[in-house]
Formats: C-alpha cells, sequence, structure tokens
C-alpha cells in the first residue's frame, strides 16, 4: 500500500538522467534547484533542498520558494571539493494554511474564536522547536489570549501578524512530509571550469636546429608561456617511443634514419607508459620540470594514451592484453580507411582485463606521485565507458584534484557519455564552427540545456591533429579571430602553441592536417620571435584572468547586430558586478558595422541610461546612451572586448 502522503515532488533539476549520473560544479558555486511540487485542494505548502558534503554527517536545509504554475525554486553554495548529495523535501504546512484562512475569514468580518483556539494547537507545536527565548515568551502569550475570549481583539491582531507568520515559516511542522530521491553533484577546484592550455613538444624545445629538445629546454620556455597568460602547458606522450613500424614524416610507412616516430607509438626497450623518452632526460628532470612550472602558477599536463608499439614491453609481459590475428601477428589500429601501423590498440575485451586496468590505474598513480594533477586522454571513445568510470571514480576518491580532459572529436552523444562517466572537460565541435548561425545554435546548445549541469568544453582552434580549413592559408586577423572567439565564449580553451602563434598553417592536400606535421619530425622554432598575434593573445589572456564574467561559461547571452558577420554577445559574473560585451568580427579581409542592440533589461538600466564601453585591449572609452549603437571593425583588430561601467 501506497505511504500516506499528499505532496507531490516532481521534474527536480538540475539532475542528469533522473540522477542517474552526477552534475558538476566548482568550488563555491551555486547550484540553482527547481522542482514541481503540488497537492491537492489549496492547501498552503512548504518545501525545502537539503544538501551536505559527503563528509557531513548533518543535512543543511534551505528553503524552497514559489514561482509561478507550481515550481519552486531555491538554491544552495558547494564550499568543498568533492561530492555532495541533495534532495528535495515538501510538505503541507498546516500552521501557515491554519494563518492563511483566519486572515481571510477575519477580513470577512467573520468570528474566528474556534479558528483561535486552532491556532493555539498550531503554537503548543512549534513552542518546543523555536529557540529564541523571546519568541518563546511571544508564543506563549499568544497562546494564553488566542484562550481568552476578554482577549479577542488583541488575539485577532495576532493571528494576523508577520511575526508569527515568520516564527510558523521558519519553524514548520513537516507532517506527511515527502521527499524527492538524492542526487549528488561532483565539486571540482576552479581549474576544472576555468583554464588556458598551451601545448607544445618538448623535442622540439632545443634553441639548436636539428637538435632533440629536453625538460630542461622546456624549464626554458616556460616564462614565456606564463607571460602569454597561459596556465597549462601540455606536453604529448614523454615516454619512450617504438622502433617497430616507427611511422616516418608526413605519415610515412617506412621510416628513414634519424626519423624520430609518432610520441603516440607508446612504448619501446626503454620502457612503456611509465618510462621517459631518454632523450628527453630523466624522472628527476620532469620532477624538475613540474616544479619549476608551479613556481610560476603553471601546471604540467600530461598525454594517457592507452595503446602500445608493437615493442612495448606490455606486448611480450602481458600478451592477451592485444588481440592476435589467425597469423600469428598482432592486429594494430586502424580507422579504415586510415591504418595505424605502429600502434596496437588494447584488447579491451580480454580475459585478464583486470590486471590491465589495475596498470593503467597504476600508470595514472604514478605520474600522480610525480606531481601531475591534469590529464589528456587520447581517444577516450575508443575505450569503454564503463572503464572511465571506474578508473576516474578511483583516482577521485584519493586526489580530487586531478582533471581529466577527454581528447574524443566524435559522435555528440559519445562524447556526452564520456561527460556523464566523469571526464572533468571535454574537446569540442568549436574547432569547426565558423559562421555566426553555427556558433551560437553550437553555444546556445552547450549553455541552455541539460549539457550545461555536466559537460564542461574546451574550445581549441587547432590541435596537432587539425588543421581546419578555415586557417588553412590565412593569415593574422583570422587568427586573431579564431582565438578571441575561443577565449571569450568559452572559459576553458587551448592552442597548439608555435604552429598557432607563428601562423604555420600548411596542409596535406585537401585534407585537414598539417604538412610536415610536428607528430612525425623534431621542429625548430624561433621562440625568440613577437609578432602582433602573440601580443594580442597575452592581452586576451590577461583579460581573462582579470574577469570573472569570462572565467565561466553558461553565462552568456547573445545580442542582435544587423550583421551576420558580426557576433556579439553579454557576458556578466554571479554577483551582477562584472559586466562584459564582446563583439567580434568574422570576415578576415573586410571592414564589418552594424547595429547592435544593448541588453538593457539584464544590465538593469534604461534607455538614456549612460553606459561607459571601456575597450579593455585598446583601452579606448565610448559612451553609449541607446539601446542600439553603432560599430564598425576592420580585420587588423577584428574585435573589441568591453567592459561595461554603469
Amino acid at each position: 500500500m501506497q505511504d500516506q502522503r499528499r505532496v507531490v515532488i516532481d521534474y527536480v533539476s538540475p539532475s542528469v538522467n533522473c540522477g542517474d549520473f552526477y552534475i558538476k560544479r566548482v568550488v563555491n558555486e551555486i547550484v540553482n534547484i527547481r522542482a514541481f511540487i503540488l497537492a491537492d485542494g489549496h492547501d498552503v505548502l512548504g518545501a525545502s533542498v537539503l544538501y551536505k558534503h559527503q563528509n557531513a554527517k548533518k543535512w543543511v536545509e534551505t528553503r524552497l520558494s514559489l514561482d509561478f504554475n507550481d515550481e519552486w525554486q531555491g538554491a544552495f553554495t558547494v564550499e568543498k571539493q568533492g561530492f555532495y548529495t541533495y534532495k528535495v523535501e515538501a510538505w503541507v504546512d498546516y500552521a501557515l494554511n491554519w494563518q492563511h484562512g483566519t486572515i481571510r475569514k477575519i477580513e470577512d468580518g467573520q468570528y474566528v474564536r474556534s479558528e483561535l483556539l486552532e491556532g493555539a494547537e498550531y503554537i503548543n507545536q512549534i513552542l518546543k522547536k523555536v529557540a529564541s527565548k523571546e519568541d518563546k515568551t511571544y508564543l506563549k502569550h499568544l497562546e494564553n489570549i488566542f484562550k481568552n475570549e476578554d482577549a479577542y481583539g488583541e488575539a485577532i491582531n495576532e493571528a494576523i501578524s508577520d511575526k508569527l507568520h515568520d516564527i510558523f515559516y521558519n519553524n514548520p511542522v513537516k507532517f506527511l512530509e515527502n521527499t524527492s530521491k538524492e542526487y549528488q553533484v561532483y565539486v571540482d577546484r576552479k581549474k576544472a571550469r576555468f583554464s588556458t592550455w598551451y601545448e607544445f613538444f618538448p623535442r622540439s624545445a632545443s634553441e639548436k636546429e636539428g637538435v632533440h629538445g629536453t625538460f630542461k629546454d622546456c624549464e626554458r620556455l616556460l616564462p614565456r608561456i606564463k607571460n602569454m597568460g597561459f596556465d597549462v602547458v601540455y606536453l604529448p606522450p614523454i615516454h619512450p617511443i617504438g622502433e617497430v613500424n616507427r611511422k616516418g614524416k608526413n605519415n610515412t610507412t617506412e621510416a628513414k634514419e634519424g626519423d624520430v616516430g609518432s610520441t603516440w607509438g607508446v612504448g619501446s626497450k626503454h620502457g612503456g607508459h611509465k618510462a621517459i623518452h631518454p632523450q628527453l632526460g630523466n624522472l628527476d628532470d620532469f620532477k624538475a620540470l613540474i616544479q619549476k612550472a608551479k613556481e610560476q602558477d603553471l601546471e604540467i599536463a600530461m598525454d594517457y594514451a592507452l595503446q602500445a608499439a608493437p615493442d612495448h614491453p606490455w606486448v611480450k609481459e602481458h600478451p592477451k592484453w592485444f588481440k592476435w590475428r589467425p597469423d600469428g601477428t598482432v592486429q594494430y589500429a586502424e580507422n579504415p580507411p586510415k591504418k595505424y601501423q605502429d600502434i596496437l590498440p588494447i584488447y579491451w575485451e580480454s580475459e585478464d582485463y583486470k590486471a590491465l586496468w589495475d596498470e593503467c590505474l597504476d600508470v595514472l598513480l604514478h605520474w600522480i606521485d610525480c606531481g601531475i594533477e591534469i590529464f589528456r586522454v587520447d581517444n577516450p571513445h575508443t575505450k569503454p565507458f564503463y572503464f572511465w568510470n571506474w578508473i576516474i571514480t578511483k583516482i577521485k576518491e584519493k586526489h580530487p584534484n586531478v582533471i581529466f580532459l577527454a581528447e574524443a572529436f566524435t559522435a555528440p552523444k559519445v562524447m556526452q557519455q564520456l561527460a556523464k562517466q566523469g571526464y572533468t572537460q571535454s574537446y569540442t565541435y568549436f574547432t569547426w564552427r565558423n559562421s555566426k548561425h553555427e556558433l551560437i545554435e553550437y553555444v546556445e546548445e552547450l549553455t541552455k540545456t541539460e549539457l550545461k549541469e555536466y559537460m564542461q568544453p574546451n574550445f581549441w582552434p587547432n590541435t596537432p591533429d587539425i588543421n581546419p580549413f578555415p586557417l588553412q592559408g590565412t593569415g593574422e586577423s583570422k587568427h586573431m579571430q579564431r582565438y578571441v572567439l575561443a577565449a571569450t565564449l568559452s572559459s576553458s580553451i587551448g592552442i597548439y602553441g608555435p604552429v598557432f602563434e607563428y601562423m604555420l598553417s600548411d596542409s596535406l592536400l585537401g585534407k585537414e592536417e598539417y604538412l610536415n606535421s610536428e607528430k612525425f619530425q623534431i621542429t625548430h622554432y624561433d621562440w625568440g620571435i613577437q609578432n602582433k598575434l602573440i601580443t594580442v593573445i597575452g592581452k586576451i589572456n590577461y583579460i581573462r584572468h582579470l574577469n570573472e564574467a569570462l572565467q565561466q561559461t553558461n553565462n552568456i547571452k547573445f545580442c542582435y547586430v544587423e550583421n551576420d558577420n558580426l557576433i556579439a554577445f553579454y557576458k556578466w559574473n554571479e554577483a551582477k558586478t562584472n559586466h562584459i560585451f564582446v563583439v567580434i568580427s568574422l570576415d578576415a579581409h573586410n571592414s564589418q558595422q552594424g547595429t547592435i542592440q544593448m541588453p538593457l533589461q539584464e544590465l538593469g538600466v534604461h534607455a538614456g541610461h549612460q553606459l561607459e564601453m571601456h575597450d579593455l585591449i585598446t583601452d579606448n572609452r565610448y559612451n553609449w546612451h541607446n539601446e542600439w549603437n553603432f560599430v564598425e571593425l576592420h580585420p587588423t583588430l577584428p574585435f573589441h572586448i568591453f567592459q561595461i561601467n554603469k
């Protein structure tokens, strides 16, 4: 038989898959709660959200308020890392219901003697709950006068008072209350939401052309990366590279003498996933690099690539971890028509999967012990979802600071499932969103749907794997445009650094791949060059670090512009003390102009109110008084980042 309850709690949000997966926040963010709460009849209802951190014993209660159409809302702040549990509780508030009805009767001139006696009973019920001595004395007085017919005039005045209402509200008697199922929110450190990544290959870090770079060379580059405003230094795999079936330059199948191979062909006679390429240095050198980075408020991110070169030690030591073909050879990686002869995929259906999973976990723990707390995971969509849930959960239990970025350029639902299973951040389709319509549609999907609760995007204009067509053969203006789009639309961004900042965009014919790709060879750079693009990137990153409005992705409102070559949007911080307005030209060749509608309602001002628009790049200031304002942008600087001063 069903429990005796009257209140229905429905559609609690935020939740993912009705609570099957947790939502995500970072420390000191707010969880805004909404729920449909209703009961039969017209009784007054009460509702709360109850929440507690995983290490807390007691629930914290915050009341919900009725918005409209039986929809209730409230919020709580997550102050610590780790899991919080939350649930919604609702009840018929009989005391407030009594007061509400009594007020109506008194206003109608009715005699409410019987109602006052009933009110005395409700007061008696809460006397033990009330903490304040003053309130206890007041309630005892009310109990007496509600029972005393000679005090009727005073009694009806107190019965309808706001003071009594507040005491009833703050000390509810939850008779036959109903409670929703429990939901979870995982709370990460701030870097999970706001990060600026710079990727380069350590073997290309040498000052001397033709010389293999080392970790010491990487140390030399850290101040430069820091000065450009980046806070995460991502290194492609630093492990020994296989010699069997090693790839040559431009992904040729036969390596020539001196060819260094792909860094993602992990493992050789020198070791596997826990080893370091001998030409880069040793483990102490790597730990020194990690420490030098920390001293400059930089974090080193490692690549976690679960695959093996044919001569990886795992192949001989754990043959069951690989798929053997009838001819006695091991199946190499394929994504038809592409073939990766230098890489052997892991056989995840292996009967020895428990040992495999444990070793994969041990690899992560090895590098975490060295000081690594950020991992970019290569092709996670080619490994089982439930493996990722298991290993990320295991890591987070003891190392909550660790961040996982999913490099999964794949089907949307696959990307979403990886986020649900625990990935902190995800690569996105931003790389291929170019028109105004495409950009708005995609960002609205990320920020206005359920995705905002669990999938934290990281926008990359390019990667070593992707030389997007719009960047091929283009110059400074297009690179500025793509960087400022990424940096202002998303709070987490990254670039494949030297190639992007030096605008090296030559490609393989008809492909989104770099010609002379650094994936297969050492590239020499003049790291001392300081061009306009580098300067602009540095200023944008500096602005991002100073403005909370740009440290969150979901706080965005696109604004109407009478020109499809211009895109404009407004961003703000939680306290509404930092207001940023961005206008970007999508045309890298011609000047574009248009009239922009300002979001006056969101800003809380009316037409005619002066807004000082401070351009944070040029330091120019403009006074705008109207809802519609004229803007013109030239390819030499195709954007404005305005701070709005009201």
